[in-house]
């Protein structure tokens, strides 16, 4: 029996209320993180990086690319992050927002960073989860928990 089931995918704008409703049940800093996390799909339902932007990428060196990576990084508080920061926690400080979504780069950068393949790769994550976690002690433990699961997913 073949059924046309009458689905529609939800709207851009329903699609990122998800994200962002998911985050308002966090505090800031973990709903900075939780965000960050996405921020790829975010910026493929609100269709960045456009056609332009995609063709000028393809030109970059891989200097470039990196120079790119790092600058979208420390300036993250200043793009869309804060939007979607700010109507999680809209009765934050900008100060604030701007503070955690700094704070959860840094952590997710540091997670990268210690990061090393020397032995059992799950193992590996957890140590440098563990390790960037006594960096940044202010999350909480479900966000150490999507931490590893982030890393795990990037470095495999």
């Amino acid at each position: 029996m073949n059924q046309t089931l009458n689905q529609t995918e939800p709207s851009p704008e329903e699609q990122i209320a998800e994200f962002v409703a998911s985050a308002a049940k966090q505090p800031l800093l973990d709903a900075a993180f939780e965000l960050w996390r996405w921020r790829y799909r975010l910026d493929s339902i609100e269709g960045r990086p456009t056609a332009e932007e995609v063709r000028i990428n393809r030109t970059l060196t891989p200097q470039q690319m990196g120079e790119k990576y790092r600058y979208d990084r420390d300036h993250a508080h200043d793009g869309p992050m804060f939007g979607y920061l700010k109507r999680a926690h809209p009765r934050a400080d900008d100060e604030a927002i701007r503070k955690a979504i700094i704070t959860a780069v840094k952590f997710e950068s540091a997670t990268e960073a210690h990061f090393k393949w020397d032995g059992d790769f799950w193992a590996c994550v957890v140590r440098a989860v563990a390790q960037a976690a006594a960096e940044y002690p202010d999350f909480l433990e479900t966000t150490y928990r999507d931490a590893r699961n982030n890393l795990a997913y990037y470095m495999k």
